[in-house]
Protein backbone atom coordinates (compact mmCIF):
# COMPACT_ATOMS: atom_id res chain seq x y z
CA UNK A 1 0.00 0.00 0.00
CA UNK A 2 1.41 3.03 -0.29
CA UNK A 3 1.19 6.03 1.96
CA UNK A 4 -0.22 8.86 1.28
CA UNK A 5 1.24 12.63 1.74
CA UNK A 6 -1.12 13.66 4.14
CA UNK A 7 -3.77 12.35 6.38
CA UNK A 8 -6.85 12.83 7.12
CA UNK A 9 -8.54 13.19 10.45
CA UNK A 10 -11.34 11.59 9.49
CA UNK A 11 -9.20 8.62 9.25
CA UNK A 12 -8.23 8.46 12.41
CA UNK A 13 -11.55 8.28 13.43
CA UNK A 14 -13.09 5.49 11.58
CA UNK A 15 -10.11 3.44 12.85
CA UNK A 16 -10.52 4.13 16.16
CA UNK A 17 -14.40 2.97 15.90
CA UNK A 18 -13.41 0.26 14.42
CA UNK A 19 -11.29 -1.29 17.29
CA UNK A 20 -13.65 0.19 19.55
CA UNK A 21 -16.51 -2.01 17.99
CA UNK A 22 -14.04 -4.97 18.30
CA UNK A 23 -13.09 -4.22 21.97
CA UNK A 24 -16.84 -4.51 22.61
CA UNK A 25 -17.44 -7.34 20.79
CA UNK A 26 -14.23 -9.12 22.28
CA UNK A 27 -15.08 -8.30 25.91
CA UNK A 28 -18.60 -9.69 25.95
CA UNK A 29 -17.03 -12.90 24.06
CA UNK A 30 -15.09 -13.31 27.19
CA UNK A 31 -17.83 -12.51 29.57
CA UNK A 32 -20.04 -15.22 28.11
CA UNK A 33 -16.90 -17.23 28.74
CA UNK A 34 -15.94 -16.26 32.18
CA UNK A 35 -20.02 -16.80 33.00
CA UNK A 36 -19.76 -20.54 31.50
CA UNK A 37 -17.28 -21.21 34.87
CA UNK A 38 -20.05 -20.14 36.95
CA UNK A 39 -22.86 -21.97 35.02
CA UNK A 40 -21.00 -25.23 35.27
CA UNK A 41 -20.38 -24.97 38.86
CA UNK A 42 -24.18 -24.22 39.46
CA UNK A 43 -24.80 -27.39 37.43
CA UNK A 44 -26.89 -24.88 34.88
CA UNK A 45 -27.14 -27.12 31.95
CA UNK A 46 -29.64 -25.31 30.29
CA UNK A 47 -28.27 -21.58 31.05
CA UNK A 48 -24.79 -23.44 29.40
CA UNK A 49 -26.47 -23.93 26.54
CA UNK A 50 -28.04 -21.07 26.10
CA UNK A 51 -24.79 -18.99 26.34
CA UNK A 52 -23.32 -20.51 23.50
CA UNK A 53 -25.58 -19.85 21.58
CA UNK A 54 -26.23 -16.57 22.17
CA UNK A 55 -22.68 -16.06 21.92
CA UNK A 56 -22.98 -17.29 18.27
CA UNK A 57 -24.43 -13.92 17.89
CA UNK A 58 -22.44 -11.40 19.18
CA UNK A 59 -20.15 -10.71 16.10
CA UNK A 60 -22.88 -10.34 13.71
CA UNK A 61 -24.24 -7.79 15.91
CA UNK A 62 -21.19 -5.82 16.74
CA UNK A 63 -20.33 -5.56 13.12
CA UNK A 64 -24.00 -4.47 12.17
CA UNK A 65 -23.39 -1.62 15.28
CA UNK A 66 -20.14 -0.58 13.67
CA UNK A 67 -21.60 -0.54 10.19
CA UNK A 68 -24.50 1.71 11.37
CA UNK A 69 -21.94 3.80 13.66
CA UNK A 70 -19.49 4.68 10.57
CA UNK A 71 -22.42 5.22 7.80
CA UNK A 72 -24.28 7.40 10.41
CA UNK A 73 -21.19 9.28 11.59
CA UNK A 74 -18.84 9.50 8.48
CA UNK A 75 -21.01 8.52 5.50
CA UNK A 76 -18.74 5.71 5.23
CA UNK A 77 -20.13 4.72 1.57
CA UNK A 78 -19.46 7.54 0.19
CA UNK A 79 -15.74 8.24 1.45
CA UNK A 80 -13.16 7.90 -1.42
CA UNK A 81 -10.44 5.40 -1.57
CA UNK A 82 -7.32 7.55 -0.18
CA UNK A 83 -9.38 7.62 3.30
CA UNK A 84 -10.32 4.00 3.27
CA UNK A 85 -6.41 3.33 3.06
CA UNK A 86 -5.49 6.00 5.84
CA UNK A 87 -7.96 4.25 7.84
CA UNK A 88 -6.34 0.66 7.35
CA UNK A 89 -3.29 2.18 8.30
CA UNK A 90 -4.42 4.00 11.41
CA UNK A 91 -6.06 0.79 12.34
CA UNK A 92 -2.53 -1.22 11.90
CA UNK A 93 -0.72 1.12 14.35
CA UNK A 94 -3.70 0.87 16.99
CA UNK A 95 -3.09 -3.02 17.25
CA UNK A 96 0.40 -2.37 18.19
CA UNK A 97 0.12 -3.42 21.39
CA UNK A 98 -3.23 -5.44 21.30
CA UNK A 99 -3.64 -9.09 22.43
CA UNK A 100 -6.07 -10.00 19.66
CA UNK A 101 -5.20 -8.51 16.70
CA UNK A 102 -6.17 -11.17 14.00
CA UNK A 103 -9.14 -11.48 15.39
CA UNK A 104 -9.49 -7.11 15.07
CA UNK A 105 -8.56 -7.38 11.91
CA UNK A 106 -10.89 -9.79 10.64
CA UNK A 107 -13.16 -7.81 12.24
CA UNK A 108 -12.38 -4.88 10.35
CA UNK A 109 -12.85 -6.79 6.70
CA UNK A 110 -16.30 -8.31 8.11
CA UNK A 111 -17.16 -4.32 8.50
CA UNK A 112 -15.32 -3.37 5.52
CA UNK A 113 -17.34 -5.50 3.05
CA UNK A 114 -20.55 -4.98 4.44
CA UNK A 115 -19.93 -1.28 3.17
CA UNK A 116 -18.23 -1.21 -0.03
CA UNK A 117 -18.49 -3.35 -3.19
CA UNK A 118 -16.14 -6.63 -3.51
CA UNK A 119 -14.53 -4.98 -6.67
CA UNK A 120 -12.71 -3.41 -3.06
CA UNK A 121 -11.94 -6.65 -1.78
CA UNK A 122 -8.13 -6.65 -2.17
CA UNK A 123 -4.55 -6.00 -0.05
CA UNK A 124 -5.65 -2.05 -0.40
CA UNK A 125 -8.30 -2.51 1.93
CA UNK A 126 -8.60 -5.52 3.78
CA UNK A 127 -6.42 -7.32 5.38
CA UNK A 128 -5.91 -10.13 2.66
CA UNK A 129 -2.51 -11.46 5.00
CA UNK A 130 -2.19 -11.01 8.84
CA UNK A 131 -0.25 -7.40 8.97
CA UNK A 132 0.38 -7.86 13.08
CA UNK A 133 2.33 -10.95 14.30
CA UNK A 134 0.37 -13.13 16.61
CA UNK A 135 3.74 -14.16 18.30
CA UNK A 136 5.05 -14.00 21.59
CA UNK A 137 2.08 -11.58 23.01
CA UNK A 138 2.15 -11.59 26.78
CA UNK A 139 -0.89 -12.71 28.41
CA UNK A 140 -2.18 -12.14 32.44
CA UNK A 141 -2.37 -14.65 33.19
CA UNK A 142 -0.51 -16.26 31.18
CA UNK A 143 -2.31 -18.86 28.45
CA UNK A 144 -0.75 -21.55 30.23
CA UNK A 145 0.54 -22.73 33.56
CA UNK A 146 3.67 -25.14 33.99
CA UNK A 147 4.38 -27.71 36.84
CA UNK A 148 6.94 -29.73 37.89
CA UNK A 149 6.49 -33.49 39.38
CA UNK A 150 10.16 -34.15 40.05
CA UNK A 151 10.26 -31.50 42.71
CA UNK A 152 6.81 -32.94 44.47
CA UNK A 153 5.85 -36.07 42.74
CA UNK A 154 2.86 -36.67 40.40
CA UNK A 155 -0.02 -37.42 42.97
CA UNK A 156 0.46 -34.20 45.03
CA UNK A 157 1.67 -31.86 41.22
CA UNK A 158 -2.08 -33.68 39.82
CA UNK A 159 -4.00 -32.69 42.71
CA UNK A 160 -2.25 -29.01 42.66
CA UNK A 161 -3.09 -28.71 38.77
CA UNK A 162 -7.13 -29.44 39.57
CA UNK A 163 -6.89 -27.06 42.66
CA UNK A 164 -5.36 -24.13 40.59
CA UNK A 165 -9.11 -24.01 38.79
CA UNK A 166 -10.50 -22.89 41.20
CA UNK A 167 -13.84 -24.64 40.84
CA UNK A 168 -16.36 -24.18 44.16
CA UNK A 169 -17.41 -27.47 43.97
CA UNK A 170 -15.63 -29.95 46.00
CA UNK A 171 -14.95 -32.79 44.57
CA UNK A 172 -16.71 -36.30 45.54
CA UNK A 173 -12.99 -38.30 45.70
CA UNK A 174 -9.85 -36.63 44.02
CA UNK A 175 -8.03 -39.04 45.72
CA UNK A 176 -9.31 -41.96 43.82
CA UNK A 177 -9.67 -40.20 40.68
CA UNK A 178 -6.16 -39.20 40.54
CA UNK A 179 -4.90 -43.01 41.46
CA UNK A 180 -7.27 -44.08 38.41
CA UNK A 181 -5.10 -41.35 36.01
CA UNK A 182 -2.33 -42.55 37.35
CA UNK A 183 -2.98 -46.39 37.09
CA UNK A 184 -4.58 -45.06 33.54
CA UNK A 185 -1.19 -43.80 32.36
CA UNK A 186 0.76 -46.97 33.63
CA UNK A 187 -1.62 -48.93 31.25
CA UNK A 188 -0.88 -46.11 28.03
CA UNK A 189 2.54 -47.29 28.71
CA UNK A 190 2.53 -50.73 29.66
CA UNK A 191 3.86 -50.03 32.83
CA UNK A 192 7.58 -48.48 30.97
CA UNK A 193 6.94 -44.39 31.84
CA UNK A 194 9.93 -42.46 29.74
CA UNK A 195 12.68 -41.77 31.75
CA UNK A 196 12.86 -38.47 33.12
CA UNK A 197 14.36 -35.94 31.62
CA UNK A 198 15.61 -32.79 33.28
CA UNK A 199 13.06 -30.37 31.59
CA UNK A 200 10.38 -32.53 32.94
CA UNK A 201 6.93 -30.79 33.12
CA UNK A 202 3.32 -30.57 33.02
CA UNK A 203 2.14 -27.73 30.80
CA UNK A 204 -1.70 -26.47 31.33
CA UNK A 205 -3.89 -24.13 29.53
CA UNK A 206 -5.01 -21.86 32.50
CA UNK A 207 -8.44 -21.42 31.77
CA UNK A 208 -10.61 -24.58 31.39
CA UNK A 209 -12.65 -25.41 28.47
CA UNK A 210 -16.67 -25.84 29.14
CA UNK A 211 -19.15 -27.63 26.75
CA UNK A 212 -22.46 -29.10 27.82
CA UNK A 213 -22.33 -30.88 31.25
CA UNK A 214 -18.69 -30.65 31.03
CA UNK A 215 -15.68 -28.98 32.03
CA UNK A 216 -12.00 -30.10 30.13
CA UNK A 217 -7.99 -30.14 31.54
CA UNK A 218 -6.33 -29.93 28.08
CA UNK A 219 -2.70 -29.99 28.99
CA UNK A 220 0.79 -31.83 27.79
CA UNK A 221 4.27 -33.32 29.01
CA UNK A 222 7.04 -32.18 27.97
CA UNK A 223 9.66 -34.79 28.68
CA UNK A 224 13.08 -33.84 26.73
CA UNK A 225 12.42 -34.04 23.06
CA UNK A 226 9.08 -35.84 23.67
CA UNK A 227 5.42 -34.07 24.04
CA UNK A 228 2.72 -36.31 25.51
CA UNK A 229 -1.18 -34.19 24.94
CA UNK A 230 -3.79 -35.63 27.66
CA UNK A 231 -7.33 -34.05 28.16
CA UNK A 232 -9.08 -34.69 31.86
CA UNK A 233 -12.81 -34.46 31.33
CA UNK A 234 -14.41 -33.30 34.79
CA UNK A 235 -18.21 -33.82 35.53
CA UNK A 236 -21.07 -33.41 38.36
CA UNK A 237 -21.90 -36.99 39.72
CA UNK A 238 -25.18 -37.13 41.27
CA UNK A 239 -24.69 -35.84 44.10
CA UNK A 240 -23.43 -32.55 42.61
CA UNK A 241 -19.91 -33.19 43.15
CA UNK A 242 -17.26 -32.99 40.74
CA UNK A 243 -15.19 -35.90 39.74
CA UNK A 244 -12.82 -36.86 36.48
CA UNK A 245 -14.21 -39.19 34.56
CA UNK A 246 -11.28 -40.27 32.23
CA UNK A 247 -7.83 -39.29 30.87
CA UNK A 248 -7.78 -38.80 27.33
CA UNK A 249 -3.48 -39.75 25.89
CA UNK A 250 -3.85 -40.63 21.93
CA UNK A 251 -4.06 -37.41 20.42
CA UNK A 252 -6.76 -38.39 18.02
CA UNK A 253 -8.58 -39.28 20.43
CA UNK A 254 -8.58 -35.69 22.06
CA UNK A 255 -8.26 -34.48 18.44
CA UNK A 256 -12.29 -35.66 18.20
CA UNK A 257 -13.01 -33.18 21.54
CA UNK A 258 -12.60 -30.33 18.43
CA UNK A 259 -14.49 -31.86 15.87
CA UNK A 260 -16.69 -29.86 13.55
CA UNK A 261 -19.39 -32.17 14.24
CA UNK A 262 -19.75 -30.93 18.13
CA UNK A 263 -20.90 -27.72 19.61
CA UNK A 264 -18.25 -24.70 20.36
CA UNK A 265 -16.18 -24.43 23.78
CA UNK A 266 -16.42 -21.73 26.27
CA UNK A 267 -12.69 -20.98 27.41
CA UNK A 268 -11.87 -17.74 28.81
CA UNK A 269 -8.64 -16.30 26.68
CA UNK A 270 -6.97 -13.10 26.89
CA UNK A 271 -4.89 -13.91 23.78
CA UNK A 272 -6.42 -16.20 21.70
CA UNK A 273 -3.61 -17.12 19.47
CA UNK A 274 -1.56 -18.12 22.72
CA UNK A 275 -4.31 -21.13 22.81
CA UNK A 276 -4.14 -21.90 19.56
CA UNK A 277 -0.47 -21.99 19.58
CA UNK A 278 -0.78 -24.07 22.61
CA UNK A 279 -3.44 -26.60 21.15
CA UNK A 280 -1.88 -27.16 17.56
CA UNK A 281 1.45 -28.15 19.19
CA UNK A 282 -0.71 -31.07 21.02
CA UNK A 283 -2.60 -31.94 18.43
CA UNK A 284 -0.49 -30.97 14.92
CA UNK A 285 -2.74 -32.35 12.91
CA UNK A 286 -5.62 -29.78 13.89
CA UNK A 287 -5.68 -26.47 11.87
CA UNK A 288 -5.87 -23.14 13.08
CA UNK A 289 -8.96 -22.63 11.19
CA UNK A 290 -10.59 -25.52 13.01
CA UNK A 291 -9.08 -24.64 16.09
CA UNK A 292 -10.24 -21.13 16.25
CA UNK A 293 -13.82 -22.15 15.17
CA UNK A 294 -14.26 -24.80 17.47
CA UNK A 295 -12.66 -22.00 20.38
CA UNK A 296 -16.34 -20.18 19.52
CA UNK A 297 -14.15 -17.41 17.18
CA UNK A 298 -16.18 -19.15 14.13
CA UNK A 299 -15.50 -15.84 12.24
CA UNK A 300 -11.77 -15.77 12.54
CA UNK A 301 -11.83 -19.69 11.26
CA UNK A 302 -13.47 -18.83 8.32
CA UNK A 303 -10.85 -16.14 7.44
CA UNK A 304 -8.04 -18.54 8.15
CA UNK A 305 -9.87 -21.40 6.51
CA UNK A 306 -10.26 -18.81 3.19
CA UNK A 307 -6.48 -18.37 3.54
CA UNK A 308 -5.86 -21.79 3.77
CA UNK A 309 -7.46 -22.42 0.64
CA UNK A 310 -6.42 -19.89 -1.66
CA UNK A 311 -3.06 -21.24 -0.51
CA UNK A 312 -4.17 -24.58 -1.61
CA UNK A 313 -5.88 -23.25 -4.98
CA UNK A 314 -1.85 -21.76 -5.88
CA UNK A 315 -0.15 -25.05 -5.29
CA UNK A 316 -2.77 -27.28 -6.68
CA UNK A 317 -3.92 -28.05 -10.09
CA UNK A 318 -6.92 -30.45 -10.54
CA UNK A 319 -10.44 -29.81 -11.01
CA UNK A 320 -13.83 -28.69 -9.05
CA UNK A 321 -15.85 -31.75 -9.82
CA UNK A 322 -19.68 -33.02 -8.82
CA UNK A 323 -19.56 -34.89 -5.63
CA UNK A 324 -19.82 -38.55 -5.88
CA UNK A 325 -23.38 -40.70 -4.58
CA UNK A 326 -26.73 -39.68 -5.17
CA UNK A 327 -27.37 -36.16 -6.52
CA UNK A 328 -29.61 -33.93 -3.95
CA UNK A 329 -32.63 -32.54 -4.30
CA UNK A 330 -32.44 -29.11 -2.66
CA UNK A 331 -28.51 -29.10 -2.48
CA UNK A 332 -26.03 -29.02 -5.60
CA UNK A 333 -22.91 -30.49 -3.96
CA UNK A 334 -19.68 -30.48 -5.54
CA UNK A 335 -15.59 -31.10 -4.45
CA UNK A 336 -12.20 -30.53 -5.03
CA UNK A 337 -10.17 -34.25 -4.83
CA UNK A 338 -7.36 -32.47 -3.30
CA UNK A 339 -9.17 -31.13 -0.31
CA UNK A 340 -10.80 -32.54 2.15
CA UNK A 341 -14.41 -30.53 2.34
CA UNK A 342 -17.28 -30.58 0.18
CA UNK A 343 -18.53 -26.96 -1.00
CA UNK A 344 -23.10 -27.23 -1.68
CA UNK A 345 -25.18 -24.31 -2.77
CA UNK A 346 -29.08 -24.38 -2.79
CA UNK A 347 -30.38 -24.71 -5.95
CA UNK A 348 -33.52 -22.03 -7.44
CA UNK A 349 -35.76 -25.57 -8.40
CA UNK A 350 -36.07 -28.30 -5.52
CA UNK A 351 -36.69 -31.54 -7.03
CA UNK A 352 -39.52 -34.37 -5.97
CA UNK A 353 -41.87 -33.36 -3.31
CA UNK A 354 -40.14 -30.90 -1.08
CA UNK A 355 -42.09 -28.26 0.64
CA UNK A 356 -39.16 -25.87 1.41
CA UNK A 357 -38.08 -22.55 0.21
CA UNK A 358 -34.71 -21.01 0.23
CA UNK A 359 -35.65 -18.99 3.54
CA UNK A 360 -35.91 -22.22 5.08
CA UNK A 361 -33.20 -23.98 4.56
CA UNK A 362 -31.13 -20.97 5.19
CA UNK A 363 -32.68 -21.75 8.72
CA UNK A 364 -32.57 -24.90 9.28
CA UNK A 365 -28.68 -24.80 8.75
CA UNK A 366 -28.80 -21.63 11.16
CA UNK A 367 -30.24 -23.88 13.32
CA UNK A 368 -27.29 -26.50 13.74
CA UNK A 369 -24.62 -23.79 13.94
CA UNK A 370 -27.02 -22.64 17.11
CA UNK A 371 -27.78 -25.85 18.47
CA UNK A 372 -25.54 -28.54 20.23
CA UNK A 373 -24.64 -30.84 17.44
CA UNK A 374 -23.72 -33.54 19.96
CA UNK A 375 -20.83 -35.16 17.73
CA UNK A 376 -24.04 -36.05 15.37
CA UNK A 377 -24.39 -33.13 13.06
CA UNK A 378 -21.51 -31.59 10.77
CA UNK A 379 -20.89 -27.69 11.26
CA UNK A 380 -20.63 -25.63 8.41
CA UNK A 381 -18.46 -22.88 7.14
CA UNK A 382 -21.04 -20.46 5.36
CA UNK A 383 -19.59 -17.65 2.96
CA UNK A 384 -20.70 -15.12 0.43
CA UNK A 385 -19.61 -14.14 -2.84
CA UNK A 386 -16.62 -16.08 -3.34
CA UNK A 387 -14.39 -15.73 -6.63
CA UNK A 388 -13.33 -19.32 -8.02
CA UNK A 389 -10.71 -19.77 -10.70
CA UNK A 390 -13.59 -20.81 -13.81
CA UNK A 391 -10.67 -22.77 -15.49
CA UNK A 392 -10.76 -25.32 -12.14
CA UNK A 393 -14.23 -26.04 -13.00
CA UNK A 394 -14.85 -29.40 -14.68
CA UNK A 395 -17.49 -29.01 -17.75
CA UNK A 396 -20.16 -31.21 -16.16
CA UNK A 397 -19.88 -29.34 -12.84
CA UNK A 398 -20.12 -26.03 -14.41
CA UNK A 399 -23.16 -27.35 -16.96
CA UNK A 400 -24.95 -28.63 -13.21
CA UNK A 401 -24.49 -24.81 -11.96
CA UNK A 402 -25.79 -23.21 -15.25
CA UNK A 403 -28.63 -25.53 -15.36
CA UNK A 404 -29.52 -25.89 -11.34
CA UNK A 405 -28.17 -22.64 -9.76
CA UNK A 406 -28.35 -19.72 -12.44
CA UNK A 407 -29.29 -17.52 -9.54
CA UNK A 408 -26.52 -17.92 -7.39
CA UNK A 409 -23.83 -17.38 -9.49
CA UNK A 410 -21.73 -14.80 -11.69
CA UNK A 411 -19.64 -15.93 -14.34
CA UNK A 412 -16.77 -13.97 -16.09
CA UNK A 413 -14.17 -15.00 -18.29
CA UNK A 414 -11.97 -15.89 -15.99
CA UNK A 415 -13.56 -16.07 -12.79
CA UNK A 416 -16.79 -17.47 -11.49
CA UNK A 417 -18.58 -16.12 -8.18
CA UNK A 418 -20.67 -18.02 -5.65
CA UNK A 419 -23.26 -16.14 -4.19
CA UNK A 420 -24.14 -18.01 -1.34
CA UNK A 421 -22.27 -21.30 -0.07
CA UNK A 422 -21.63 -23.62 2.74
CA UNK A 423 -18.35 -25.20 3.27
CA UNK A 424 -18.26 -28.50 5.26
CA UNK A 425 -15.90 -31.60 5.75
CA UNK A 426 -16.26 -34.51 3.31
CA UNK A 427 -17.25 -37.66 4.67
CA UNK A 428 -17.85 -40.86 2.67
CA UNK A 429 -21.97 -40.95 2.30
CA UNK A 430 -23.18 -44.08 4.06
CA UNK A 431 -25.08 -45.63 1.17
CA UNK A 432 -21.83 -46.00 -0.69
CA UNK A 433 -20.26 -46.97 2.46
CA UNK A 434 -22.11 -49.46 3.42
CA UNK A 435 -22.01 -50.79 -0.21
CA UNK A 436 -18.05 -51.28 -0.16
CA UNK A 437 -17.83 -52.56 3.75
CA UNK A 438 -16.80 -56.29 4.53
CA UNK A 439 -19.84 -58.04 6.69
CA UNK A 440 -18.07 -56.76 10.14
CA UNK A 441 -17.65 -53.40 9.19
CA UNK A 442 -21.41 -52.98 7.53
CA UNK A 443 -22.76 -54.25 11.09
CA UNK A 444 -20.48 -51.75 13.10
CA UNK A 445 -21.54 -49.06 10.94
CA UNK A 446 -25.27 -49.82 10.60
CA UNK A 447 -24.97 -49.85 14.90
CA UNK A 448 -23.62 -46.63 14.83
CA UNK A 449 -26.02 -45.27 12.20
CA UNK A 450 -28.94 -46.12 15.04
CA UNK A 451 -26.85 -44.36 17.70
CA UNK A 452 -26.58 -41.45 16.05
CA UNK A 453 -30.15 -41.55 16.01
CA UNK A 454 -30.71 -41.98 18.76
CA UNK A 455 -28.14 -39.21 20.18
CA UNK A 456 -30.10 -36.79 17.55
CA UNK A 457 -33.41 -37.57 19.37
CA UNK A 458 -31.73 -36.79 22.72
CA UNK A 459 -30.51 -33.78 21.45
CA UNK A 460 -34.03 -32.64 20.86
CA UNK A 461 -33.16 -33.07 16.73
CA UNK A 462 -35.50 -35.29 13.91
CA UNK A 463 -33.33 -35.99 11.17
CA UNK A 464 -36.72 -35.77 8.77
CA UNK A 465 -35.33 -37.37 6.06
CA UNK A 466 -33.07 -40.68 7.72
CA UNK A 467 -32.02 -42.09 4.27
CA UNK A 468 -28.69 -43.74 4.21
CA UNK A 469 -27.38 -41.02 1.71
CA UNK A 470 -28.28 -38.23 4.37
CA UNK A 471 -25.29 -39.71 6.68
CA UNK A 472 -21.91 -39.61 6.25
CA UNK A 473 -19.11 -41.95 7.93
CA UNK A 474 -15.76 -39.91 9.29
CA UNK A 475 -12.52 -40.50 9.31
CA UNK A 476 -12.50 -41.77 12.53
CA UNK A 477 -15.60 -44.34 11.63
CA UNK A 478 -18.84 -42.20 12.93
CA UNK A 479 -22.08 -41.64 11.54
CA UNK A 480 -22.57 -38.09 10.97
CA UNK A 481 -25.63 -36.11 9.77
CA UNK A 482 -25.40 -33.56 7.34
CA UNK A 483 -28.36 -33.22 5.36
CA UNK A 484 -30.72 -30.20 7.07
CA UNK A 485 -33.32 -29.44 4.65
CA UNK A 486 -36.58 -31.80 6.61
CA UNK A 487 -34.83 -31.18 10.28
CA UNK A 488 -36.77 -30.70 12.86
CA UNK A 489 -36.84 -30.20 16.76
CA UNK A 490 -38.21 -33.32 18.54
CA UNK A 491 -41.01 -31.21 20.31
CA UNK A 492 -42.52 -29.82 17.19
CA UNK A 493 -43.00 -33.32 15.45
CA UNK A 494 -45.83 -35.57 16.79
CA UNK A 495 -44.95 -38.94 16.48
CA UNK A 496 -48.32 -41.71 16.07
CA UNK A 497 -48.41 -45.10 15.77
CA UNK A 498 -50.28 -46.39 12.53
CA UNK A 499 -54.20 -46.89 13.42
CA UNK A 500 -55.67 -50.49 12.08
CA UNK A 501 -57.11 -51.02 9.23
CA UNK A 502 -60.79 -50.69 9.22
CA UNK A 503 -61.01 -53.90 7.08
CA UNK A 504 -58.50 -56.27 5.28
CA UNK A 505 -59.04 -54.76 1.98
CA UNK A 506 -57.90 -51.31 2.93
CA UNK A 507 -54.83 -53.02 4.15
CA UNK A 508 -53.80 -54.93 1.26
CA UNK A 509 -54.67 -51.68 -0.93
CA UNK A 510 -51.33 -49.81 -0.12
CA UNK A 511 -53.79 -46.34 -0.07
CA UNK A 512 -53.32 -44.31 3.20
CA UNK A 513 -56.30 -45.26 5.69
CA UNK A 514 -55.75 -42.56 8.43
CA UNK A 515 -55.38 -38.71 8.37
CA UNK A 516 -51.37 -37.04 7.76
CA UNK A 517 -51.16 -33.89 9.27
CA UNK A 518 -48.13 -31.87 9.08
CA UNK A 519 -45.83 -32.75 11.60
CA UNK A 520 -46.71 -36.29 11.82
CA UNK A 521 -44.31 -39.07 11.88
CA UNK A 522 -45.14 -42.84 12.22
CA UNK A 523 -41.47 -44.47 13.08
CA UNK A 524 -43.05 -48.40 11.86
CA UNK A 525 -42.97 -47.10 8.34
CA UNK A 526 -39.10 -46.42 8.79
CA UNK A 527 -38.24 -50.14 7.92
CA UNK A 528 -39.93 -49.78 4.89
CA UNK A 529 -37.53 -47.48 3.21
CA UNK A 530 -34.46 -48.04 5.67
CA UNK A 531 -34.27 -51.82 5.91
CA UNK A 532 -34.78 -53.86 2.40
CA UNK A 533 -31.15 -55.28 3.14
CA UNK A 534 -31.11 -58.84 4.89
CA UNK A 535 -27.82 -58.12 7.14
CA UNK A 536 -28.82 -54.29 7.51
CA UNK A 537 -32.42 -55.07 8.41
CA UNK A 538 -30.70 -58.28 11.06
CA UNK A 539 -28.53 -55.61 12.61
CA UNK A 540 -30.72 -53.05 12.67
CA UNK A 541 -33.81 -54.84 14.75
CA UNK A 542 -31.13 -56.27 16.72
CA UNK A 543 -29.85 -52.46 18.52
CA UNK A 544 -31.69 -50.39 17.22
CA UNK A 545 -35.78 -51.96 16.94
CA UNK A 546 -37.20 -49.89 19.58
CA UNK A 547 -36.41 -46.71 16.75
CA UNK A 548 -39.53 -47.93 14.74
CA UNK A 549 -41.82 -47.32 17.76
CA UNK A 550 -43.20 -44.02 18.53
CA UNK A 551 -43.21 -44.78 22.41
CA UNK A 552 -39.82 -44.45 22.02
CA UNK A 553 -39.85 -41.13 20.49
CA UNK A 554 -42.89 -39.89 22.80
CA UNK A 555 -40.42 -40.79 25.58
CA UNK A 556 -38.01 -38.79 24.52
CA UNK A 557 -40.05 -35.71 23.85
CA UNK A 558 -41.70 -35.67 26.90
CA UNK A 559 -37.80 -36.08 28.69
CA UNK A 560 -37.21 -33.00 26.77
CA UNK A 561 -40.47 -30.80 27.75
CA UNK A 562 -39.34 -31.78 31.07
CA UNK A 563 -36.08 -29.98 31.07
CA UNK A 564 -33.89 -33.24 30.87
CA UNK A 565 -30.14 -32.77 29.32
CA UNK A 566 -28.82 -36.04 28.50
CA UNK A 567 -24.92 -36.28 28.77
CA UNK A 568 -23.00 -37.31 26.08
CA UNK A 569 -19.30 -38.41 26.10
CA UNK A 570 -16.99 -37.98 23.07
CA UNK A 571 -15.24 -41.04 23.84
CA UNK A 572 -15.93 -44.30 24.00
CA UNK A 573 -18.42 -45.14 27.49
CA UNK A 574 -16.31 -48.43 27.95
CA UNK A 575 -12.94 -45.48 28.60
CA UNK A 576 -14.85 -44.00 31.20
CA UNK A 577 -13.25 -44.95 34.64
CA UNK A 578 -16.73 -46.16 36.44
CA UNK A 579 -16.84 -48.95 33.57
CA UNK A 580 -13.14 -49.47 32.78
CA UNK A 581 -12.25 -50.69 36.25
CA UNK A 582 -13.73 -53.37 37.67
CA UNK A 583 -15.44 -52.48 41.52
CA UNK A 584 -12.76 -54.14 43.66
CA UNK A 585 -9.84 -51.57 41.65
CA UNK A 586 -12.00 -48.37 42.14
CA UNK A 587 -12.22 -49.48 45.96
CA UNK A 588 -8.76 -50.58 46.12
CA UNK A 589 -7.84 -46.90 44.66
CA UNK A 590 -10.65 -45.17 46.38
CA UNK A 591 -9.05 -46.26 49.86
Amino acid sequence: MQIPEYYNPVAREIAQALVDGFNRHYRLFRATSQQAKQLFEAAEWQGVQKLVRDRIQFYDERVHETVQRLKHQFHADLLDDEIWQQAKLYFIGLLTNHKQPELAETFFNSVFTRILHRDYFNNDFIFIRPAISTEYIESDPPSYRSYYPKQRGLRHTLRQIVADFGWRRPFANLSRDLAWVIRAVDEYFVQRWPQAEANLQIQLLSSAFYRNKTAYIFGKVVNGGQIYPFALPVLHDADGRLYLDTVLLEPWRIGVLFSFSRAYFMADMEVPSGYVQFLRSMLPTKTKAELYTMLGLQKQGKNTFYRDFMQHLQHSNDQFTVAPGIRGLVMLVFTLPSYPYVFKLIKDVFGGPKEVDRATVKAKYQLVKRHDRVGRMADTLEFSNVAFPKARFSDELLDELRRLATSSIEEGDDTLVIKHLYIERRMKPLNLYLMNSDTAEKERVVREYGDAIRDLAAANIFPGDMLFKNFGVTRYGRVIFYDYDEIEYMTDCHFRRIPPAPNPEMEMSGEVWYPVARGDVFPEEFGTFLLGDPLVRRVFLQYHRELLDAGFWQHKQQRIRDGHIEDFYPYPVEMRFCNRYPPQVRALAAG
